[in-house]
């Protein structure tokens, strides 16, 4: 370790932990039906274990910005590491669900500080034009640990008792500290900051009910009940709200002067349509796989294994081309090559052998990889080297809505459609089934394409050289 520049072991030590994060959450989706039968519960109530986590999460997201400039960067992101692994311990010894869902919050509250903070500090640790490849490694925390989380998951709920679930963090989050405490360095701090309580109550209401809504909202009824438009009408009015008044602040939470980049505002639609074409893939494939072809959960495993791994490697090479060439020569490329195997996937048949579906898959993971972290770290690169905290801040809150209004939509639609196609026409259930599936990806597909267009405002490093000598 010693031998790599102090930059890079950045880069190690906060992979570590955000890895971690993410992984655990994803571990956990395949494990619910098993902690219905554990608990004696409802899927409703062991839903909470999800919902509960991403709600906390996109709560205290908005704190990371302040939190960093007024404690240091550091110290934030190695407090949000020990109450993950405080939730994680609590969670493992926890007696009943409501304890386990408490312990998730635990869990995801740390996950909103961690998260936005990560990235600030690569982005603090290297110069603009060496920060692609920087956040093209990082990022595989960000995109790999999604694919492989439900195979992890799965075989742990197997074979070892459930508390494993949590303890399998500790080991990580224990070694994210020690690497976090020797290698991170300490940024500067404002003791003089002031805390916008005002701005924090707003915005934490307007994203805490839009992010509860979305979660609890997984069926057509759910979504459109009486309390779910309220809490999604007094979201949205919350965030407006938090808009005019944030832009009276002299110190305000989150410095909203960001969104008057184009970059950085190109680079959240393209980045929420490629989390919207991730997360398609993860909720619908299974389906595909077990329900149309009947495969069972290890092919399912094995379908999402080499997407996790191209997505690695070309999020890498991705970044790396970012930092000498540009966004325009990653993003719009990553972006049509995610779209075309998506649209290949809404053409699929009964007869469609597996090994094809396992090269679709790959496929999108090699877009994937190319059009993400690249138009994350494009536009991050825009803004202002003071507002990176709490630009990162908002990136993920973002990221984190259309991740979830992404599920939630391709759920509904899944049970809707595939109902419609069954009572309208002759098609048995694994026909109707997979008709829908297609017409899910082809939607999918849509919105990627949707996304590449704008890809190509987004501008670089060099481009930005460029236009102030021009104007010098």
């Amino acid at each position: 370790m010693g031998k790599l520049p102090s930059k890079w072991l950045v880069v190690v030590s906060v992979l570590f932990g955000t890895f971690t994060v993410i992984l655990n959450n994803s571990m956990l989706n395949p494990t619910l039906p098993r902690f219905m039968e554990i608990f004696d519960a409802n899927a409703v109530d062991v839903g909470w274990m999800l919902t509960i986590f991403m709600v906390s999460m996109g709560m205290t997201m908005p704190l990371t910005g302040y939190f960093g400039d007024r404690f240091g960067k550091k110290k934030v992101y190695l407090t949000g590491l020990s109450i993950f692994i405080i939730g994680s311990i609590s969670g493992s010894l926890s007696p009943s669900l409501g304890m386990i869902i408490l312990s998730r919050a635990i869990q995801g509250m740390a996950g909103g500080l961690m998260m936005p903070i990560a990235m600030a500090l690569i982005f603090n640790a290297f110069p603009r034009n060496e920060r692609g490849l920087a956040v093209g490694i990082y990022g595989i925390s960000v995109m790999v640990a999604p694919a492989i989380g439900p195979t992890i998951g799965g075989v742990i709920i197997q074979y070892f008792a459930w508390p494993w679930l949590f303890l399998f963090n500790i080991p990580f989050g224990l070694l994210g500290i020690i690497l976090s405490s020797k290698y991170l360095k300490p940024t500067k701090t404002k003791p003089d900051l002031k805390f916008d309580a005002g701005g924090f109550v707003i915005v934490t209401a307007g994203i805490g009910a839009i992010l509860y809504a979305l979660g609890r909202g997984r069926t057509l009824e759910l979504l459109m009940s009486p309390l779910n438009m309220v809490l999604i009408v007094g979201g949205i009015l919350a965030l407006i709200a938090f808009v005019f008044y944030e832009n009276r602040q002299e110190q305000p939470l989150l410095n909203l002067s960001v969104f008057k980049v184009p970059t950085y505002s190109i680079s959240i639609l393209v980045t929420s349509a490629a989390s919207i074409g991730l997360f398609s893939g993860i909720f619908l494939l299974p389906l595909l796989i077990q329900n149309v072809y009947s495969l069972g959960e290890i092919k399912t495993g094995l379908l999402f294994l080499p997407a996790a791994a191209a997505s690695g490697l070309f999020m890498s090479l991705g970044g790396r081309l970012l930092d000498k060439k540009g966004p325009k020569f990653v993003v719009p490329p990553g972006l049509a090559i995610m779209a075309a195997a998506t649209l290949g996937l809404s053409f699929l048949s009964l007869d469609t052998p597996f090994w094809w579906i396992l090269l679709l898959n790959t496929i999108r993971g090699m877009g994937m990889g190319m059009g993400n972290m690249p138009a994350t770290t494009s536009g991050m690169n825009a803004i202002p080297e003071h507002l990176v905290a709490q630009g990162s801040a908002m990136n993920n809150i973002l990221r984190q809505i259309s991740s979830s209004l992404g599920i939630v939509f391709f759920s509904i639609y899944y049970e809707v459609r595939r109902a419609a196609i069954e009572a309208s026409t002759s098609l048995d259930t694994q026909a109707a089934t997979l008709q829908t599936l297609n017409e899910a990806f082809l939607v999918s597909a849509i919105i990627l394409i949707i996304a590449v267009p704008f890809s190509f405002i987004l501008k670089g490093v060099e481009s930005d050289k460029n236009e102030k000598q021009a104007n010098n």
